[in-house]
């Protein structure tokens, strides 16, 4: 249940910075064609971040430990991030 769950929740957050003109939902971005590409991967990374710091608590609360992960982990997760994230890409980019 948990790791559905996780995984329904970074579905959720990469496709979060595609979906406003505002930065991080909270501040107004000045300029009139809104929010710009770089903003939303900066948006993407912290989300990345933040959606990987849930999953080790979780990980860390059921077992009572973490495994280590090398780079080859992160670098697959971050991938997996970006494809979650190009349904909002595509709206946002494409389609508007």
């Amino acid at each position: 249940m948990t790791q559905i769950t996780i995984l329904l929740m970074a579905f959720f957050a990469a496709n979060l910075p595609w979906l406003s003109q505002r930065l991080f939902y909270l501040f107004p971005v000045r300029g009139s064609h809104g929010k710009h590409l770089a903003w939303c991967l900066l948006e993407l990374i912290v989300l990345y971040l933040l959606v990987g710091l849930i999953a080790w608590y979780a990980e860390f609360s059921t077992f009572g430990q973490s495994t280590h992960q090398g780079w080859e982990f992160y670098t697959v997760t971050f991938c997996l991030f970006i494809v979650f994230s190009s349904p909002g890409f595509i709206y946002k980019m494409l389609w508007k």
